[in-house]
């Protein structure tokens, strides 16, 4: 994607922006044995847990977090590293993963005896989300990524077995690993690739622990590939699948929706990226859930969590964003942007607060990930809990129905933008963030609760032009809302009531794509439709009339005829008995400089090829300022050079070679004499 940047980046700032969360706000990364550099490291009691703290947590076997006393230190948070698990793209419709791994939190391997590591745990997931513990049964979960991790199903037990959640295997029919084709012979392994699966897995497993799980490794990062590993996710069984990878938008993204991600009854999320403000793909395809990234802390309200936009730097957060080619889906109702806008829900992202994940394949053991790689997972493991989607339905639309299920997150951005919600949050929806975060599965639910308002379709409509037009549109509100009205593209003399009744007279022939909109100011519906104005009877053309006109010689004119045609076609002009000097364009625009004094009559013609009409008016053209008086009249006698101007004859002429005795007006005498017209 042209926005993911190097493979490594070194955070900094953080001083400031931690403090801002307080005192309370103390990381603590590394877990037992963490770094010196860490802010506080507690001694782990005797069941192996570690101290409490906001952002991120050493979490001890079973998931939980005690309390212990901490200190802060600020200067912890001025140098913390993570490398992104994926090489940048290097063409168009090649993607990456988005997972983040951090660098300054020492790896180690898991132990017989379940261990203390760094990171967000299921049971932090599951408290900071209001989620059931040990859902899931009988649910498939789909993980679509590039390229193989040969150590996924073991790297998968060892997350498991640490946090006591059941196990996920082959054998026991839990877990299932297929190429992009559901065979067994797998892509070329890939280390950067391997952490984005076990970020993925991972997941699932601590938001869904009895979810079944199917990985499908596809070829390669190209979106073709990719797209095929969720077509055959789906194939698989999967009702929920989660694609944790990005990039460029470009034009072939509306075929790639329609090949690849529109599979009504499948939940379909997708991360909307890793570099701050900007659209990227699949997550703006029509028919996916964007899933956008949070910073998540612990603390603040009744909820005891806090969420902000995830953002590091203005080339560093969650993405959102306006998307250049994707249209907007019709549950999507904000105003800022007239295609489709992301993101629609979100999750934890920021590196910073992290979540615990194991790796063995390019990695060490237990590591600490973050990115809008692990949202999308998270998000699709939620739905997994709420249930599958109603055959036939674009789950997509579901948060929209239920908009007030979420954990609304109103502070930080991602960038700078206009409109302000593309890139900062805000009271409802706005783009890096949707709806929010899960407050519990009931915002993706199949039932809905939200208002809509259906609006009936009159079907085509035709009027003659001159016809008066009555017509009456209806629409429901299913909250039994009172409804206001609008129209685009009526035709030329037709208008709507806020009523819904359109009436009025057409004045001009033409075929019309009509839509109305019905809006209660809290839910709204359209409807589009034909509307065709022919012409009244016998087509006819009509020329206004410009009435006389006047000018002089040597002054220039300029004069626009206009005319209509009852069939609305368009007209090209002619015209006669022009005085000399003056011309009529195609457009109707008489311009010039009259070259001779009198009175003509002109005669212009308008015709649309099967259709004339005429207008005829006089134009009267006096001599110049002065007449001939003050002009020395012409000699035979007398030598002229160029520029001399003489009358002769009531004509005012201007020598334009040397002469003497060339009579002006005279055979032949067009090369010594121009004439200036009457005078």
């Amino acid at each position: 994607m042209d926005k993911i940047r190097s493979a490594s980046r070194t955070r900094s700032g953080w001083t400031a922006r931690l403090a801002a969360l307080g005192a309370a706000a103390v990381l603590v990364w590394g877990g037992l044995g963490g770094p010196a550099a860490a802010a506080t490291v507690t001694a782990a009691s005797a069941t192996g847990s570690t101290a409490t703290f906001v952002a991120g947590s050493a979490t001890s076997a079973t998931g939980s977090t005690a309390t212990g006393s901490t200190a802060t230190s600020a200067a912890a948070h001025q140098a913390t590293d993570y490398v992104r698990s994926c090489a940048a793209p290097t063409r168009q419709g090649q993607m990456a993963c988005l997972a983040l791994r951090r660098t300054d939190v020492p790896a180690h391997r898991a132990t017989a005896v379940p261990a203390a590591v760094s990171g967000y745990g299921p049971s932090d997931l599951t408290s900071a989300y209001n989620l059931p513990a040990g859902g899931g049964a009988g649910q498939t979960v789909g993980i679509v990524d590039a390229q193989d991790d040969p150590n996924a199903e073991s790297d998968l037990a060892a997350y498991r077995s640490n946090f006591g959640l059941p196990a996920c295997t082959t054998a026991n029919g839990c877990f299932k690993k297929v190429d992009e084709n559901g065979g067994t012979n797998y892509p070329t392994s890939d280390t950067g690739w391997a952490g984005e699966i076990s970020l993925d897995l991972d997941m699932v497993s601590a938001i869904c622990p009895q979810c079944h799980i199917v990985l499908v490794e596809a070829t390669s990062a190209n979106m073709s590939d990719l797209g095929t590993g969720v077509n055959q996710a789906v194939a698989q069984g999967a009702k929920f699948v989660s694609n944790s990878y990005g990039g460029s938008e470009d034009g072939s993204d509306t075929s790639s929706d329609s090949s690849y991600f529109h599979h009504p009854g499948v939940a379909i999320t997708a991360s909307t990226g890793d570099s701050a403000y900007g659209a990227e793909y699949p997550a703006t395809s029509q028919y996916v859930t964007a899933v956008g990234g949070t910073s998540l802390t612990r603390g603040g309200g009744s909820r005891g969590w806090s969420e902000s936009v995830w953002e590091t730097s203005s080339t560093e957060g969650t993405g959102s964003g306006c998307s250049a080619y994707d249209p907007k889906p019709s549950w999507q109702h904000d105003t800022g942007c007239s295609t489709r806008m992301e993101a629609d829900v979100s999750a934890v992202a920021d590196p910073a607060t992290g979540v615990a994940v194991y790796q063995t394949y390019g990695g060490s053991g237990w590591s600490v990930y973050g990115g809008t790689s692990a949202a999308s997972p998270i998000v699709a493991s939620v739905w997994a809990l709420a249930g599958a989607p109603n055959s036939g339905d674009i789950a997509a639309q579901y948060p929209y129905n239920h908009t007030g299920s979420f954990n609304d997150v109103t502070t930080g951005s991602n960038g700078t933008c206009s409109p302000a919600y593309f890139c900062t949050a805000q009271a409802g929806y706005d783009g890096p963030t949707g709806w929010g975060t899960p407050n519990g599965t009931s915002g993706f639910s199949a039932g809905s609760t939200a208002e809509t308002v259906l609006v009936t379709n009159p079907g085509n409509q035709s009027t003659a032009v001159g016809a008066s037009a009555s017509l009456q549109i209806s629409a429901t509100d299913s909250a039994g809302k009172a409804l206001t009205y609008t129209g685009t593209g009526l035709p030329a003399g037709l208008s709507i009531s806020t009523s819904g009744r359109i009436s009025g007279t057409a004045t001009t022939a033409g075929t019309y794509s009509v839509t109305v909109t019905a809006s209660s100011a809290t839910a709204h519906g359209s409807t589009t439709f034909t509307w065709t104005v022919t012409g009244s009877g016998t087509e006819t053309v009509s020329v206004a009339n410009p009435g006389s006109q006047s000018g002089t010689v040597g002054t220039a004119a300029s004069l626009q005829i206009s005319a209509t045609d009852s069939a609305g076609k368009a007209l090209t002009y002619t015209g006669t008995g022009l005085p000399a000097g003056l011309s009529i364009s195609t457009s109707g625009l008489i311009s010039g400089t009259p070259t001779a004094a009198g009175t003509f009559t002109v005669t212009v013609t308008a015709t649309s090829g099967t259709a004339t009409g005429t207008a005829a008016f006089t134009w009267t053209v006096s001599g110049g300022s002065g007449g001939c008086t003050g002009l020395t009249a012409w000699s035979a006698s007398t030598s002229y050079v160029p520029g001399d101007v003489v009358s002769y004859s009531g004509h005012k002429y201007t020598s334009t070679w040397y002469s003497t005795g060339a009579t002006p007006g005279a055979p032949g005498s067009w090369a010594v004499w121009t004439d200036n017209g009457a005078c």
